[in-house]
């Protein structure tokens, strides 16, 4: 069975959510993700790839970066640049690109099932890079990235998604970089929260998209 949970999560407040907002860490390098956070103090990229804080060609990996990851993640809360919710909720998230459009729930999983399987890996990836993203988990005790997963088809939860997204979303915006549109709405309902785990805990397996 996989086992997931509700989460606090740590996100910006509705009128800051297109500053705070990111490309991913690894589909840029250093210099482009510089680029791109120039002028904005707000931009994620100061957490999630802080060595734009240093000097240009410093080593990513040396820990005063991982170090100013913590720091700078620790000064956009105190800001109000993100929040913690006050309640465990689940969340849907949606992407749309190229006409269509995705949607997913965003939940908390357990360590352990990557370990013994049932977490299902696509593929082996680099060490150096597995380590690095523990490393950056580790220092700021948050997993601020997510990892997408797949799931078999469910027409509970695609039924919780679908009331969800019918309603107003809390964010909803288009990035201004590639086109893509992003959507976020909050399942914060207990009912709800309790059929989503309910449902998970039923599946022999995720798999990691």
């Amino acid at each position: 069975m996989a086992i997931i949970k509700p989460f606090k999560g740590i996100r910006p407040p509705k009128e800051l959510v297109e500053q705070v907002a990111s490309r991913p860490y690894d589909v840029l390098n250093s210099e482009e993700a510089r680029e791109e956070a120039k002028g904005n103090e707000k931009s994620l990229y100061h957490i999630i790839k802080p060595e734009i804080d240093f000097p240009a060609g410093t080593d990513e990996h040396d820990p005063k970066v991982y170090e100013k990851a913590a720091e700078n993640f620790q000064m956009f809360q105190d800001k109000g640049w993100l929040m913690q919710d006050g309640k465990e909720n689940y969340y849907v998230y949606a992407q749309t690109m190229n006409g269509k459009t995705q949607y997913g729930l965003v939940v908390g999983a357990y360590v352990p099932d990557y370990m013994n399987g049932v977490i299902k890996k696509h593929e082996l990836t680099r060490r150096d890079k597995e380590e690095d993203r523990m490393k950056h988990v580790r220092v700021n005790n948050a997993n601020i990235e997510p990892v997408f997963f797949a799931y078999p088809d469910n027409a509970e939860l695609d039924a919780i998604v679908k009331k969800y997204t019918s309603q107003q979303p809390e964010y909803d915006f288009i990035a201004p970089g590639d086109g893509f549109g992003h959507s976020f709405w909050v399942i914060d309902k207990e009912e709800d929260i309790t059929a989503i785990t309910k449902a998970f805990k039923a599946m022999p397996a995720l798999y990691i998209a």
